[in-house]
């Protein structure tokens, strides 16, 4: 019985080595995102880091439009950036639980 424990507490730590491996990874993956007219163009990590936002100079000539491009283009590249680091660390998450029965039907 203690030596089910300890390998699956073994797991865990390798698991949680791994989760942190992936979040440094993470900040290497850049997600991409532009306005539909290519005049706002926004570059974050999958950390949600931003990166870099291009503005074109027709963007500077109107303050309220240049901020409504800035909130849908960031909110689209935050949840673009999101959906990469949620899918990448619950792959890393679930490739490392320790096989307990019953679990599996806790984590639908």
């Amino acid at each position: 019985m203690f030596g089910d424990m300890m390998g699956m507490m073994g797991k865990l730590k390798e698991t949680q080595q791994k989760v942190e491996e992936t979040k440094k990874r993470l900040t290497t993956i850049i997600v991409d995102q532009e306005s539909p007219d290519g005049l706002l163009k926004i570059s974050l990590t999958a950390n949600r880091e931003i990166k870099n936002i291009t503005i074109a100079d027709q963007l500077l000539e109107d303050k309220e439009q240049l901020e409504d491009y800035l909130v849908l283009t960031l909110n689209k590249a935050i949840a673009k950036a999101t959906h990469v680091n949620e899918t990448e660390l619950a792959a890393v998450a679930k490739e490392g639980m320790p096989n307990i029965p019953g679990l599996d039907k806790f984590m639908e």
